[in-house]
């Protein structure tokens, strides 16, 4: 694919855009190498790829790949047994911790345990835990290594601090003794070593050793004889606390080259899904679909749109090339959109080839070309003394000679020409611009060009294989709709727009008169076919659209008829369940009576009692009879009142008297009557005589959507990060308590806690205080480049 053309098209602002998606610079660096490829199974795969990320998207929502960088620049320095510092260390860290987040998003739900083409990708991460948990224990950020490293530098720090206290208690004692001879009451450090600021005339009445000096020479700080041996003591300490850290890190080091091929794949994994996800958001935020692909030259793009120009102004076009014909011709009037169009052919076919999704609708089809090749734009070159026409005939000379190439036989190709052969005499231009056509017509090159001569519209009329198109004109409003007709040429409406930009009538008439009978009449025959090419789409519109309604009003009659006949079933099975009752029950009686005969057989009768269960029997029977013998309530008693259209309300209950079924009022009545009804999941079309309100719904429903909208108020007002920076412990821990039960009513999974870094006293009372939470699931401090030990991440 020629680099030309990318830019041409303007293919590379295309990549600025995707490359602004992706979320880490690796990712941003493989967008930027993205080009078309001719492979139809690789651009498979990525469509592929494309495509499941987008579902991935809408699924699960965004994840970010912020925080990995090239571990290949330290693993060199492993190799040659170099240790690592704190920084790349805490970089190890931040990697593996977003293969652990990442791997965690790819893994399937409960109910979901389909694969894609991603699988393979999330499967590849590793986040060592043992290995990010040591190095995070170890180091807390890039200047601080925590006591708890290893139990020799706990000692040695322990030691330090012994040592400084006595330091500090002989230092405040000779400063109290001194007083006198001091500068100022402060005990100050120099080189590491504790001093005291004295007077330079006093010099001799402190003993020890002088540091420095101020820049005046009036004060010398002098280090106390008296504290020297503690100093040097203090001083050996340190040195003893930095080769304790330089072991740890070499420990640390050595654990990272153990596994530095896992960390290495797990960054270009990582990587590579960035660069996936940054195709899938750009998808998202285009409204694109994935493209048919084929390599049969065959472009079929529906309600294609160009992805650069403002997705609420742009207006979709349909255009067919490589079935019926293989060369179309483009006329119209000047800003009306032929360029677009020209451009929009070529961006979506090269977007298509990289394995990007198109903005256009469903089932649209490209060809993958082995080239592409365009003459767009103003070529003019002053610095090669070309002409607009010269500079570009040489473009067309190149494109020419490129297609012919020997080794170009079996190749394919899609050419592009925007006003070809203009800027020279007419006649000529027309000339040439017919017998390249021609030429590339007869080598079935595909091919699309835009042209105001009219000998080429003819030439498209008269050759089996070309194709006119135009660019709509509205005559009424004497302005371009911009909507592509194919199979129509165009006028190129001068006269028209002319008039509209203030030109005289006199003058508009005097050129009309100009041209001659043969020009008028072709110019009437043109204008004649684009009214009845814009009447027969506007017509199949209306046909589409009229099948469309159809269709969804045989829906809803089918989910109408579904819903009676469950409704109709559940009272069959209620009636059988209670006539079964009812038998069984007139058996038991019947036993019971038949025992009673059987019993009275042998026995004097009791008349009495006999007569009492004779008549038990017949109030049962006639109990059941009337049960049976109730007629359904008839809603007619409810058509005398008249519902009021002013006082129905969206979600008052009523009753739809024809159909006896309950519901709510889903849209309010129409200037006709007409509203929407919710039935269960049946919503039906009904007149407002032919509803009844049930009770006073209407105030409920308002008290439940009030609450509703004040519960989702609170939730969309929560901020998942609390700022405690500032603050002392005890109003810290007054707003935090305060601020997780909000995040707890509003259902926030995880929020962020920013206290700062500090001298750590808000930190640990912050941990404190969240422990002693039983409904806290976890909480630990950010990843490196996230805040570190300045930020807590609580999950509830």
């Amino acid at each position: 694919m020629n680099k030309k053309v990318l830019h041409t098209l303007e293919f590379d602002k295309i990549i600025e855009r995707l490359a602004g998606f992706a979320t880490s610079d690796k990712g941003r660096e493989y967008c930027e190498l993205l080009k078309p490829i001719s492979d139809i199974e690789k651009i498979q795969a990525r469509q592929k790829e494309t495509g499941d990320a987008l579902q991935r998207l809408f699924k699960k929502g965004e994840v970010s790949f912020s925080g990995i960088h090239d571990p290949s620049l330290y693993k060199k320095r492993l190799d040659i047994g170099s240790s690592l510092n704190t920084a790349e260390l805490l970089s190890v860290v931040s990697i593996l911790t977003v293969a652990s987040r990442v791997k965690g998003y790819g893994e399937p739900g409960r109910a979901d345990s389909s694969t894609d083409s991603l699988t393979h990708y999330f499967n590849d991460l590793d986040g060592i835990e043992a290995l990010r948990n040591e190095i995070s224990r170890c180091i807390i950020s890039e200047d601080e290594i925590a006591s708890d490293a290893s139990p020799a530098l706990r000692s040695i720090r322990r030691q330090i601090g012994t040592m400084g206290d006595r330091i500090r208690s002989k230092m405040t004692e000779l400063l109290n003794s001194h007083r006198d001879y001091l500068s100022d009451s402060v005990v100050t450090m120099r080189d590491g070593r504790y001093c005291l600021p004295v007077k330079a005339e006093h010099k001799g009445n402190v003993p020890g050793m002088v540091h420095d000096q101020s820049g005046s020479g009036a004060t010398l700080f002098i280090e106390p004889a008296a504290v020297v041996s503690l100093n040097n003591d203090l001083r050996e300490l340190h040195l003893n606390e930095q080769e304790e850290i330089k072991k740890i890190l070499e420990e640390l080091s050595a654990k990272v080259y153990e596994n530095i091929g896992t960390i290495v794949q797990d960054f270009k994994v990582l990587a590579e899904l960035d660069f996936i996800f940054a195709k899938g958001k750009l998808a998202q935020s285009e409204n694109a679909m994935e493209p048919l692909l084929n390599t049969d030259g065959r472009i079929d793009l529906k309600k294609a749109r160009h992805p650069l120009l403002d997705p609420k102004k742009v207006v979709p076009i349909d255009v067919n090339l490589g079935k019926d014909f293989d060369l179309l011709v483009v006329t119209g009037p000047n800003t009306g959109g032929k360029t677009v169009s020209l451009k929009t052919v070529g961006l979506l076919t090269l977007m298509a080839c990289a394995g990007l999704y198109i903005p256009a609708a469903d089932r649209s089809e490209v060809a993958v070309f082995n080239d592409v090749y365009a003459d767009i734009g103003d070529e003019q070159s002053i610095e090669q003394s070309l002409s607009t026409f010269s500079s570009h005939m040489t473009n067309i000379v190149k494109i020419l000679r490129q297609v012919h190439l020997p080794q170009k036989a079996e190749r394919t190709a899609l050419v592009l020409f925007d006003e070809l052969c203009a800027g020279t005499d007419p006649s000529e231009g027309a000339a040439l611009a017919e017998s390249i056509l021609d030429e590339l017509h007869r080598e079935r090159i595909r091919t699309m060009a835009t042209t105001h001569y009219p000998e080429l519209k003819a030439y498209a009329l008269t050759t089996p294989g070309v194709e006119n198109a135009s660019l709509e004109f509205s005559v009424e409003t004497l302005s371009p709709t911009y909507r592509l007709l194919i199979g129509v040429p165009g006028k190129s409406n001068a006269f028209a727009i002319s008039k509209k930009l203030g030109l005289s009538d006199d003058i508009i008439n005097d050129a009309a008169a100009r041209m001659n009978q043969e020009d008028q009449n072709f110019e009437d025959l043109i204008t004649g076919l684009e009214q009845k090419q814009s009447a027969v789409i506007k017509a199949q519109e209306k046909a589409s659209h009229d099948a469309a309604e159809a269709e969804k009003l045989l829906n809803r009659a089918k989910q109408k008829d579904a819903s009676l006949s469950d409704r109709t079933d559940a009272i069959l099975a209620k009636a059988n369940a209670e006539a079964a009752e009812i038998l069984k029950r007139a058996k038991d009686q019947a036993d019971t009576v038949i025992r009673n005969f059987n019993k009275y057989g042998t026995a004097t009768p009791d008349m009495s009692e006999m007569e009492r269960q004779r008549s038990a029997l017949g109030e049962s029977i006639k109990e059941h009879q009337g049960k049976a013998a109730l007629k359904p309530k008839k809603t007619t008693a409810l058509k005398g009142k008249k519902v009021d259209a002013k006082k129905l309300r969206v979600g008052d209950d009523v009753i739809v008297l024809s159909m006896n079924l309950k519901g709510t009022v889903h849209t309010l009545p129409d200037a006709k009557g007409n509203l929407t009804v919710q039935m269960g999941i049946m919503q039906s079309k009904v007149n407002i005589d032919d509803i009844a309100l049930i009770g006073d719904s209407s105030s409920a429903a308002k008290k439940s959507k009030g609450g509703t909208r004040h519960s989702m108020s609170k939730a969309a007002s929560i901020s998942p990060e609390l700022m405690l920076i500032g603050m002392n412990s005890d109003e810290a821990i007054r707003t935090l308590d305060k601020y997780l039960d909000d995040a707890r009513l509003s259902h926030l999974s995880q929020v962020r806690i920013v206290h700062g870094k500090g001298s750590g006293i808000l930190r640990k009372a912050v941990h404190n205080y969240l422990a002693r939470q039983k409904d806290i699931k976890d909480y630990h401090l950010a990843a490196y480049g996230e805040g570190d030990t300045g930020v807590t991440i609580v999950e509830f």
